[in-house]
């Protein structure tokens, strides 16, 4: 990437902030109110269907005898694994000093802070009596000798994931800090009420030396801290059932397993919405097809991993000679989810592979569509970890066949559109792309171009 332009064209300083600060001082068009209209009415059902769940009780729901984790913590895992890519791209490529992260960082990290919130809906849910949930939070106990049990998985879940959504929405706030001050001075001669709440969300940035330079050590050290929740939060999360005795789940691979496909399935996210927004609030400038085809490779190479992931356990099952292990992959490629299985191959090992073609990592068209079948290729891979592996345990006398109800479905439903009525309200109120980020860019590419033609004579004269 170190010759390529990441920003189209040559804008100016001005230009930058002026064509990015346009979606943010126009009103919303007609389309934006389409999403998120369609958006909102699809959270109030999942609303409603939650209400509905926590009233009457779980048995609303799909599960049975054998499947008692159906849609649920399929959802729960899904969007956990969502949220890992605005992490990754925001504070292990600014660490590495990567520049094509600059335009699209600020867009992954709210996809991050909008998944985990979906995500801790669904154990939320799950537990039947929600108004309970504060037990596992440590406070001073006055229960006697009732607690929660701490060698869980589970439990060790909600810190993990809490830490996660703190951290990570400290990191995406102190980045939208000098932006904030940017448009508290755009607004103050024309929409007096918004540059107030624009400069009481800056907290008072003066644009100072000082001030950038404390901003820098605090980016840089939240970063430090987010990088190796990016590993450890999905860790945990494949500790909920590499612990277990379930033949096809106690396996060693799945902490390397969840973390890879967790970041194949975000960066899925980040591309599909990266492209719709890059065209509605044309900032096709700014989110150019050098950080297209730079997100394809990463898609790519970490779909290459969980190919290898699914090669890998399926051969471990079959050289372990253990007839339960054996049977639970046979059962999956051939049972009555075999269609599932399939498809999740297909999405996730056969589509990526197009992206070995330069033309296809630089085709919109064909990156929307592949992000949307990644997508519904790891929501799959989810549910045949879950319910195929526990709709046939030991005794046959207790298999039992999961089918989701409507209201699963609609929870389901009501999860995306919370996801996308936030990320619809944020690319109102707030600069999709960083300002700061995007001058340091242009500056950098001005820099390097005018000390390219001074510094070839001397490159020429030590060759000679």
């Amino acid at each position: 990437m170190a010759d390529e332009r990441l920003i189209g064209g040559d804008p100016t300083f001005s230009d930058v902030t002026a064509e990015i600060a346009a979606p943010l001082e126009t009103g919303p068009g007609r389309l934006w109110w389409v999403a998120f209209v369609t958006a909102a009415s699809v959270l109030a059902l999942g609303a409603v269907l939650v209400g509905y769940t926590t009233a009457v009780g779980i048995g609303t729901w799909g599960l049975n005898r054998t499947v008692g984790w159906g849609f649920a913590i399929t959802n729960f895992v899904f969007w956990v694994g969502i949220g890992h890519a605005g992490t990754l791209i925001s504070a292990i490529l600014l660490l590495f000093r990567q520049r094509w992260r600059t335009s699209i960082a600020r867009a992954a990290e709210a996809m991050t802070i909008f998944a985990v919130m979906c995500a801790g809906l669904f154990p939320l849910i799950h537990m039947g009596r929600p108004w309970l949930a504060f037990w596992v939070v440590p406070y001073p106990n006055g229960r006697g000798p009732l607690w929660v049990n701490f060698r869980s998985p589970l439990l060790w879940d909600v810190f993990a994931i809490s830490t996660y959504f703190l951290v990570s929405f400290l990191f995406w706030y102190v980045g939208l800090i000098p932006d904030f001050a940017t448009l508290r001075d755009r607004f103050r001669s024309t929409r007096k009420w918004r540059s107030r709440i624009y400069g009481w969300l800056s907290f008072g940035w003066d644009g100072s030396t000082r001030s950038w330079q404390r901003y820098e050590k605090v980016s840089l050290l939240l970063a430090g801290l987010a990088t190796p929740l990016v590993v450890s939060v999905h860790t945990i999360v494949s500790f909920d059932f590499a612990t277990s005795l379930v033949p096809g789940w106690h396996t060693t691979i799945f902490p390397p397993y969840f973390v890879t496909g967790a970041v194949f399935s975000g960066f899925a996210m980040v591309l599909t919405l990266l492209l719709v927004t890059r065209r509605v609030l044309r900032l096709e400038r700014y989110i150019t097809l050098d950080h297209l085809d730079a997100m394809a490779k990463i898609l790519l190479t970490t779909g290459m991993i969980v190919a290898f992931a699914y090669a890998t356990e399926t051969f471990i099952a079959w050289y372990s000679a253990n007839p339960y292990e054996r049977f639970t992959f046979y059962n999956r490629a051939f049972g009555p989810y075999a269609l599932g299985y399939w498809l999740m191959v297909f999405c996730n090992v056969v589509v990526p592979q197009v992206f070995w073609s330069a033309r296809a990592r630089r085709s919109v068209s064909l990156l929307f569509v592949a992000s949307i079948f990644v997508n519904v290729g790891m929501w799959l891979e989810r549910f045949n970890i879950v319910v195929i592996s526990l709709s046939r345990d030991y005794l046959p006398s207790s298999w039992s066949h999961y089918v989701p109800s409507l209201v699963e479905v609609g929870i389901l439903l009501g999860s995306f559109g919370l996801f996308f009525t936030c990320y619809l309200l944020f690319v109102r109120f707030a600069p999709v792309v960083s300002f700061h980020e995007v001058k340091t860019t242009i500056f950098e590419e001005r820099h390097v171009e005018e000390r390219a033609p001074a510094a070839i004579p001397q490159m020429e004269e030590r060759h000679a």
